[in-house]
């Protein structure tokens, strides 16, 4: 399904359906909305965190700390889009950083892996992480191209 979201004014329409996948499922009515309450349930649908799970946490967290500092400036590196994001779930979560140091023509993807436990808060683990890869040189710390699927860097 795609809608067309638009904002004339005071209110916020969904307009312009496409079903682009099963023509026997109806198409929805177009929806108009008063602009605050919008706004306002969309920003209590950003700020509610109730059903990440922690390995999603742990994701979302080092994303924000890592923008946070200059890492990528100060090493030379250049993050992909949507370079953080779970790798694993399960009985083994693992959060990964993808990114390449030096440019993007010649430069060499890397990544970071951060092991997600359950026995520790997950905002500690995120702190620890941050402060191991910001202090060490990624060409030294991370997995290059050539690393072993179950090997992890830090």
């Amino acid at each position: 399904m795609f809608v067309t979201i638009q904002r004339p004014g005071e209110y916020v329409e969904w307009v312009n359906w496409e079903n682009t996948h099963d023509i026997r499922v109806p198409i929805p009515y177009e929806a108009r909305f008063d602009s605050q309450q919008y706004d306002a349930e969309l920003a209590g649908v950003v700020a509610d965190h109730c059903w990440e799970e922690p390995v999603d946490t742990a994701a979302r967290l080092l994303a924000h700390e890592i923008a946070a500092t200059d890492w990528y400036r100060q090493w030379d590196c250049q993050p992909y889009r949507h370079s953080i994001r779970v790798q694993r779930r399960g009985e083994s979560p693992v959060v990964a950083m993808h990114f390449v140091t030096g440019s993007f023509d010649s430069g060499t993807p890397r990544r970071h892996l951060m092991p997600v436990s359950p026995q520790e808060p997950v905002a500690a683990q995120v702190r620890r992480f941050v402060e191991q890869i910001t202090a060490t040189d990624p060409r030294e710390s991370a997995q290059g191209p050539m690393a072993t699927p179950g090997s992890s860097a830090l």
